[in-house]
Parts: structure tokens; C-alpha cells; sequence
């Protein structure tokens, strides 16, 4: 049988100072699928993510992407398997000292790719994938409403219709309709490309829309991955406890007095 992983974890640890934050980590993502991790807060959700964009360097372990070991690859190497990966960072992080469209472009202008008027076309045009018209190009992000912000930052993740894209909380803050838009924004645009999906989500509504296979991190390990149809009947005590948010369960939460 082909393997068809786009990414895997293979048995990763990483230490930030005497903190063990992953312990042996062995997860895979399909091609094409949607993987959402869900987790508690300081789980290590966001350092999986950030193993595969270099941020972060694994002590030990395996990081792959389309079959290549990525732990400790050249510059030239990383370059090339960052620009297959979009990104919407978590609350946006659009840049206010500069318009709607060059915030979508900037990736595409920072390598060269496209400029000027072309970068602007473009970037109307990622921009109406995502429900916004070209009457918001010129404004600034501080004009817009923070669904509004969202769409711009999801705009900016596909504009160079990247082969991964990973979202970090991407309806935080959102009320209940918007959230809803974004997911649905969430599955077209990874649809329409084709692309592999990792979302770190604590939004259960949202990782039941967005979903193939669910995974949870819990003290350092995937102690759960399965397809998302499994979530409200996990079979784990701990994954239950958390998907309908229990305070009884075997995860115990420290209370400082």
C-alpha cells in the first residue's frame, strides 16, 4: 500500500528548560484530510505545529513532510517546505500599519512572487473566495470588524495555494454565526485546493464541522485519534471529560488559592 502521509510525528520529544512538552509524539495527517488536536491549554498543540514550520527543533524524533525527515533540514530545504504551508495565526495578526490587500499579498510580495498592481489583483481576487469584496482592499484592518479580520488572515493563509494549512484557533473571540462562517469558509478553501489541514481548535462545534479525524493531546502524548464521527462516544475517559468540558474526570485542574 502507498503511504499517503503528508505529515507525520514520529516518536518527537522536545524540552523547553527542565518542561517536558512533548513526549513521544507519533501522529500522522493524510493527504488531503483535515486534522483538528485538541487539548488543554500549555498541552504542546501550538509547539506541533511550530516543529513543522522550524520554529521549534524536536530533541529527538522525526518530523516528515511528503516522506522527507525536516528535523535539522538546510535553509534552501526549509524555504522550500515552508512554501507549501499557509498560516492563520491566532487572532489574526494582521498588520495595521498597512492596507487589507497588502496584509493578503505580503507573503507573495516578501518572495517576489507578484507585485504592484498584479499583487493587488490577486489579492481582490483571494479576497472574494472569502466573501469580501473589493471595497475593502484599501482599508485598514483596524476598520474592520474581527470576522471581518478573520476572512483577510484566511485570505492571506491561501493566497499562494499552499499544500498544508494550519489553523491556530481560528474562531476564537468569533460569536456563534461567525464562527459558523469561518468553518464553512475553513472546508471550501481546503477543498478547493486540495490542501492538508491541521487546526488546533477548543472549539468542539468548530472541530465537528471542520473534522476528518480528531486527535487529543494530553501530557505530552496523543492519547487519542480517531475519526471525527467517534468524538461525543470517545471510549476514553479523558477525551470525554474535555469534548463536553466535565470539571469531575480524570483530567484534574490546579486551583492556586
Amino acid at each position: 500500500m502507498i503511504d499517503k502521509s503528508k505529515i507525520v510525528w514520529r516518536d518527537v520529544h522536545l524540552a523547553f528548560a527542565e518542561k517536558q512538552v512533548l513526549r513521544g509524539i507519533n501522529l500522522n495527517v493524510l493527504e488531503g484530510e483535515s486534522l483538528v488536536v485538541i487539548g488543554g491549554s500549555g498541552s504542546g498543540k501550538s509547539v506541533l505545529i511550530k516543529s513543522v514550520l522550524g520554529i521549534t527543533k524536536p530533541d529527538s524524533g522525526e518530523v516528515i513532510v511528503d516522506s522527507q525527515n525536516i528535523v535539522g533540514c538546510s535553509s534552501h530545504e526549509r524555504e522550500a517546505i515552508n512554501s507549501k504551508i499557509g498560516m492563520l495565526f491566532q487572532g489574526g495578526a494582521l498588520f495595521d500599519s498597512i492596507s487589507v490587500w497588502e496584509n493578503v499579498a505580503f507573503g507573495l510580495m516578501q518572495t517576489g512572487s507578484a507585485r504592484g498592481t498584479t499583487a493587488r489583483s490577486r489579492a481582490i481576487e483571494v479576497l472574494g473566495r472569502v466573501g469580501l469584496d473589493k471595497t475593502v482592499a484599501d482599508l485598514s484592518p483596524s476598520e474592520l470588524s474581527g470576522g471581518m479580520q478573520k476572512r483577510v488572515a484566511l485570505a492571506r493563509a491561501i493566497i499562494d495555494e499552499p499544500e498544508i494549512i494550519f489553523f491556530d484557533e481560528p474562531t476564537t473571540g468569533l460569536d456563534p454565526i461567525m464562527s459558523d462562517v469561518i468553518n464553512q469558509l475553513i472546508i471550501s478553501c481546503v477543498r478547493d485546493l486540495g490542501a492538508t489541514a491541521v487546526t488546533i481548535t477548543h472549539d468542539m462545534r468548530s472541530a465537528r464541522t471542520i473534522a476528518d479525524k480528531v486527535a487529543m493531546l494530553y501530557q505530552g502524548q496523543i492519547i487519542w485519534h480517531e475519526p471525527v464521527s467517534n468524538l461525543d462516544n470517545p471510549g476514553n475517559d479523558y477525551v470525554d471529560q474535555f469534548v463536553h468540558g466535565r470539571g469531575e474526570g480524570p483530567i484534574q485542574m490546579t486551583i492556586r488559592q
